[in-house]
């Protein structure tokens, strides 16, 4: 690698871990969003459960909720799901949609409505449904529901 690659790499590196996420995030915008924003984080590099504040550290958090509660459902199809409804932004918004022009517009990782969040909502996670946790954990409740599990879910939802 030349040496005007490895210093802009090195400064990337250390702006990265500076910034407390530790990986590049590519956000990318829900198809069909009219508006959207990049993800962030917290300057709190792991939750207040101990697992790391990011998209892997989320499902994983949410993984152990759902096995307490007996909810089933897979890493891969939750980060499946997150990919195509938020790209991974908690907090992603749809303002375009049916539940939009409602006035109930989807919102956070896995894009629930708030009457949804609010009837399938998991004891132990927060009431807010841009919490990654708690929207995540929500979600998969009510495909659990609805579905049988997210792993069962491939399309909007």
């Amino acid at each position: 690698m030349p040496a005007t690659a490895q210093s802009r790499r090195a400064r990337l590196v250390r702006r990265l871990v500076v910034t407390g996420t530790g990986v590049a995030i590519l956000a990318l915008p829900v198809v069909g969003a009219t508006t959207a924003s990049a993800a962030t984080t917290s300057t709190s590099s792991t939750t207040a459960a101990g697992y790391p504040n990011t998209l892997d550290g989320w499902i994983r958090e949410s993984l152990a909720i759902m096995a307490q509660k007996g909810i089933p459902g897979t890493y891969n199809g939750i980060y499946r799901n997150v990919i195509r409804e938020s790209s991974g932004n908690p907090y992603a918004i749809n303002n375009w949609d049916s539940n939009a022009v409602a006035g109930t517009p989807s919102k956070g990782l896995l894009q629930v409505i708030d009457p949804t969040f609010n009837a399938y909502h998991v004891a132990g996670t927060s009431f807010d449904s841009y919490d990654p946790v708690a929207n995540i954990t929500a979600a998969c409740n009510y495909a659990a529901a609805v579905y049988g599990s997210i792993d069962n879910v491939y399309g909007a939802y």
